[in-house]
């Protein structure tokens, strides 16, 4: 809370939610003390970054006004999170049954006799990315026993990922075998019929060979016979 002789400004610094390239939004509270019309006019070291509504106007008497503020959205975070800008609330006391289209900016020059009261603020960013806090649980056991925990879950999840990554390459290996059995049992018939086929014409060339023989012998035997 800011006090100054007119209004009472709260909060004391303003705090914006700060994340990157999204607008953020805080508000003050303007309390007249006294019990007379008081104008005041907000104003900053940095008026392109921020949107003040209203930022002129009148307090009646014991009353409170409402003012927001909202920050530009800006493309990066600035380093470590620090900001210079600072606004600056001006007060003057006006005549009773002022209104805010009444107030203008000549209001608050300074001129020899005129009493203005001035409040500054800083401005603070407030991180929106913290990590939310982590609460134990005791029936949850102990971050040691977690750990554990969660270790062996890790563990039977590979176990149980080597145990079908053995069991595909057991299956794998036997349809090989499988196939290279079959092939060779294949190869055993295709020799065997070769043999048969072998051995039938080895067997039709000798017959063809003992008729020729025994053909020509006749004919020697007859050719003898005559001579």
């Amino acid at each position: 809370m800011t006090s100054g002789n007119l209004l009472e400004i709260q909060p004391s610094q303003l705090e914006f939610p700060f994340e990157v390239k999204k607008q953020s939004t805080c508000s003050m509270q303007l309390t007249n003390k006294t019990d007379q019309y008081v104008a005041f006019k907000v104003k900053t070291t940095n008026p392109k970054q921020y949107c003040v509504r209203p930022n002129i106007g009148v307090v009646q008497p014991l009353s409170t006004c409402d003012v927001t503020v909202t920050m530009q959205a800006q493309k990066e975070a600035p380093t470590e999170m620090q900001c210079k800008d600072k606004f600056l609330i001006q007060s003057i006391v006006t005549q009773n049954g002022t209104t805010s289209k009444d107030v203008t900016a000549d209001l608050f020059t300074k001129e020899a006799g005129k009493v203005i009261d001035e409040s500054k603020l800083r401005v603070i960013y407030v991180p929106t990315n913290h990590p939310s806090p982590v609460h134990e649980e005791p029936d949850e056991g102990s971050p040691t026993e977690n750990g554990s925990h969660m270790f062996d879950s890790v563990s039977r999840s590979f176990e149980e990922t080597a145990k079908d990554s053995s069991r595909a390459i057991i299956v794998k290996l036997n349809e090989e075998k499988k196939y290279a059995l079959e092939q060779n049992q294949k190869l055993r018939q295709e020799l065997e019929l070769l043999r048969k086929e072998r051995s039938k014409r080895n067997s039709g060339f000798s017959l063809k060979f003992l008729l020729i023989v025994g053909l020509i012998g006749a004919i020697a035997g007859f050719i003898i016979k005559k001579t």
